[in-house]
């Protein structure tokens, strides 16, 4: 087949202007040719006979007449089993084999295939000769790690199939055919075990997509109870720099509820995309007990890295949860941080030299945050069973300025504003999610009526404690001090949580009922102290009892004895009616 060649007219930084003649379309692979290098672009606008597109890596050498090969290929990725446990670059290289084959330096123009074509999977049939199948129906399966991969019907397909020839059970590599199939029309279609996908395209192999309502447990209290997440839903975590962010998604990631945790670092500083891969590794998951990087995927992008490939970081790692999805599996995807993912859309459209909007950001930042965001979601898939994607994004908005454009489009798209604040963290008041400011559109796993009690004593401490900044301690009544110390109990006990405590760094839904119950009927016993010092000690002592509490194991003889203290010493500061 004749190559597609173009012609450079034009460079700008990683920008290149192509004249054509023959057929480009939008977002299809083009490779720029250097001294045997073939360096990867994407075509990101096309008028008349010219396209643009950007090129991933660093265009050093590229001039004018400089020869451009299209692929008629979309930015694609490359789905099947192999992929959990690897760390990926934004467009699907593999970072070890790319440190092995090129050392500390990576070389332009390397990019060696995401899977392993030369390991051998065991797999099992299960569709049979003479089965009508549709796309993304699964032809068999194989082990991967704790999961069953379903090596299903290409997505792409259309209409039914039928199939005409399968493989026996045992082991093969991807690329070896596990069956045959038959379209409509009498073509016959070859199966393997992997597929490529376009990054911009979402995947909707599904037969529904459904209501996202159940809460998806992450097994921190703040999170769980006031500010809630729903399994495939979205949430955002905005905040400055070194209030938690980051610790905050690797908590979630540990602890949450889900079965496949997809980590897309999309611009992050080096410093701590490298404490990542090496602390995962490390870290134990607590659902199995093994290494958590077994379900684990890690895209990373650092700051340091092309620029132009901190977009595709971010759509590679969301076509890799929906293929997983497709499984019937439950995937939390976490974006960190979708500000340098806007910053490169910024570099970009100013290259365009598109009409600016607000902060010189593209005026379609807003949509193209939502249909990041859109991809999520809880789908039946055809066999009737459920999975789900979860996308949880943190933006990093300079000096904590929660009014400037990346954080106010997201807010427009997500279902839950975990807002970190500065004052909470310098406080060392972690996880540092500021519950004023924080909202959320889901269930709480715990009644609507004990958390309208901690809502309204939160909000009327921090009015207390405004007021006694200004009149003092001296100057506050007795009823409004006992309110203040409430509103700050409620805080210190449970919005508060010591991560690296092997208890209370995890508290179940279960507990978090059993607890907060137990918190909100302090919180509405009222109380009689002659004089504010008696009131102060009181609630510190009740302080450490209460997170002497959350460090005990569940019905342990010690939790038990801590549960009979608390109450005691409620029965001897109530006021008996």
């Amino acid at each position: 087949m004749e190559k597609n060649l173009g012609k450079i007219v034009g460079v700008n930084g990683n920008l290149l202007t192509i004249e054509f003649d023959k057929p480009v379309v939008q977002n299809e692979v083009a490779y720029a040719i250097l001294d045997g290098f073939r360096l990867k672009s994407e075509v990101i606008r096309i008028r008349g006979n010219r396209a643009e597109a950007q090129v991933f890596e660093n265009t050093r050498g590229l001039q004018i007449g400089g020869v451009v090969e299209f692929t008629g290929t979309l930015l694609s990725v490359e789905l099947g089993p192999g992929l959990l446990t690897q760390v990926y670059d934004g467009l699907q290289n593999p970072l070890p084999q790319l440190a092995e084959k090129c050392g500390f330096f990576l070389q332009r123009g390397t990019y060696p295939r995401a899977l392993d074509a030369e390991k051998k999977w065991d797999y099992t049939p299960v569709a049979e000769v003479g089965d009508t199948l549709k796309a993304a129906d699964t032809v068999g399966t194989v082990p991967e790690g704790i999961f069953t991969h379903r090596i299903m019907v290409p997505f792409g397909l259309a209409g039914k199939l039928t199939v005409e020839e399968v493989v026996d059970a045992g082991s093969y590599t991807v690329d070896q055919i596990v069956a045959k199939l038959k379209d409509v029309s009498g073509n016959t279609v070859e199966v393997t075990m992997t597929q490529n996908w376009p990054v911009k395209i979402p995947i909707k192999a599904y037969d529904e997509r459904l209501k996202t309502e159940e809460p998806l447990v992450t097994n921190v209290r703040i999170m769980d109870t006031f500010f809630p997440i729903a399994r495939g839903g979205t949430y955002c975590i905005p905040g400055p720099f070194g209030a938690g962010k980051t610790v905050l998604q690797q908590i979630t990631s540990r602890h949450a509820d889900v079965d496949i945790v997809i980590i897309a670092a999309c611009g992050e500083r080096a410093g701590e995309v490298v404490e990542t891969l090496r602390e995962f590794p490390e870290l134990r998951d607590p659902r199995t007990g093994r290494s958590l990087m077994e379900r684990t995927l890690i895209i990373c992008n650092t700051s340091s890295m092309p620029v132009a490939a901190r977009e595709a970081s971010v759509y590679t790692a969301v076509t890799i949860a929906e293929y997983y999805r497709q499984m019937g599996l439950d995937v939390l995807l976490l974006a960190d941080s979708t500000s340098r993912w806007a910053q490169a859309l910024r570099e970009l459209s100013g290259r365009l030299e598109e009409i600016p909007g607000e902060e010189a950001f593209p005026a379609y930042l807003e949509s193209v945050i939502a249909s990041f965001y859109e991809r999520g979601g809880v789908v039946r898939l055809n066999d009737g069973s459920t999975g789900s994607v979860t996308i949880g994004g943190t933006v990093s908005p300079a000096g904590g300025n929660f009014e400037e454009p990346v954080t106010q489009s997201t807010l427009k798209v997500v279902g839950a504003f975990e807002g970190l604040s500065r004052a909470r963290s310098d406080a060392r008041r972690y996880p540092a999610i500021d519950p004023l400011e924080s909202w959320s559109k889901y269930p709480s796993v715990v009644g609507e009526e004990d958390l309208e009690v901690g809502r309204r004593m939160l909000r009327q401490g921090n009015e207390v404690g405004q007021m006694m900044k200004v009149v003092g301690e001296e100057g506050t009544s007795m009823d409004d001090f006992v309110v203040y110390l409430k509103s700050e109990y409620l805080d210190a006990v449970y919005l508060q949580q010591d991560a690296y405590h092997e208890v209370d760094g995890a508290t179940s839904a279960d507990r978090q009922q059993y607890v907060f119950g137990k918190i909100t009927n302090i919180l509405r016993t009222k109380m009689n102290f002659k004089e504010k010092a008696a009131a102060r000690t009181f609630f510190q002592n009740l302080t450490q009892a209460t997170k002497d509490w959350n460090r005990m194991v569940v019905n342990s003889d010690e939790y038990k004895q801590s549960v009979k203290q608390i109450k005691q010493m409620l029965v001897e500061v109530s006021v008996h009616e």
